[in-house]
């Protein structure tokens, strides 16, 4: 797997020290006690993760939050992409689709395990490591990904510097996540009350504090103008018109930034 890492990255890492092999870097992550800590939130989730994009209103949620990063993204043959929180690699498949080379990270092994077993046909290496701190230099990536990570950090701002910090001039930096103008915020919010282990962590924003978090102009956009309990064949229809209209309280809500 270690010449699916460009030179940039493998110098970045070794830089920092670290083997670039599959895994080794991780193992050595997991040493450490923070780390671990940070990642035990979702090393439970990986199987139920993946297991409700397989449900009918989960594989339609997939399919229209799935079109809308391509959308933004556009991945090309031969890009080098930073995947920044690739949990099991659910988006980070349709990315690897277009010929990219994939770099991932993540704070959970197991999900990174789950992850790389299955993209391991294609050019994909993961790495244990934190968005808050990336082990890479800078301009190390032509396009950077986070997807439904951003949630979970505090501070967004911090994290976005990191992002952009590796990513080249002239590249894109996508960013998703929930989105606090949506109903299914709403009902997300009173789980948490409940003790939702995942949803009492969750930090949601609007487009607005999405938009917010990078100096430069930005395209937003949101999806999932459905709910949950909603017909497949009705949510479909939902969503379209939602697209049509720029409704800006779908549940997912991505951002595009062009780095100067």
């Amino acid at each position: 797997m270690n010449e699916f890492i460009p030179e940039n990255c493998r110098e970045s890492l070794t830089n920092a020290g670290k083997d670039a092999k599959i895994f080794t870097l991780a193992m050595e992550a997991v040493d450490s006690m923070q780390k671990k800590e940070k990642g035990e939130l979702f090393d439970e989730w990986p199987q139920k993760y993946d297991q409700w994009f397989t449900t009918p209103i989960g594989a339609l949620v997939k399919k229209h939050e799935s079109k809308l990063i391509l959308d933004l993204l556009r991945p090309g043959p031969g890009e080098t992409i930073l995947d920044a929180g690739c949990g099991t690699g659910v988006f980070t498949l349709d990315i690897l689709s277009f010929g990219a080379h994939v770099i991932g990270i993540d704070i959970s092994l197991p999900m990174l395990i789950r992850a790389a077993q299955k993209a391991k046909r294609h050019s994909f290496q993961v790495i244990l490591a934190d968005i808050s701190s990336l082990p890479f230099l800078e301009s190390s990536f032509d396009k950077v990904v986070s997807v439904t990570a951003l949630e979970f950090i505090g501070d967004g701002k911090g994290a976005m510097g990191e992002l952009f910090r590796v990513t080249r001039k002239g590249g894109c930096i996508v960013v998703a996540t929930l989105n606090s103008l949506s109903p299914w915020a709403f009902r997300r919010k009173a789980e948490a009350k409940k003790g939702h282990a995942l949803f009492e962590r969750a930090i949601f924003r609007s487009p607005d504090e999405l938009r917010s978090l990078a100096p430069v102009a930005s395209v937003i956009r949101t999806a999932i103008h459905f709910q949950k309990e909603d017909d497949p064949k009705k949510a479909a229809e939902i969503e379209l018109e939602g697209q049509r209209k720029g409704w800006d309280t779908g549940a997912f809500v991505a951002a595009r930034w062009e780095k100067p």
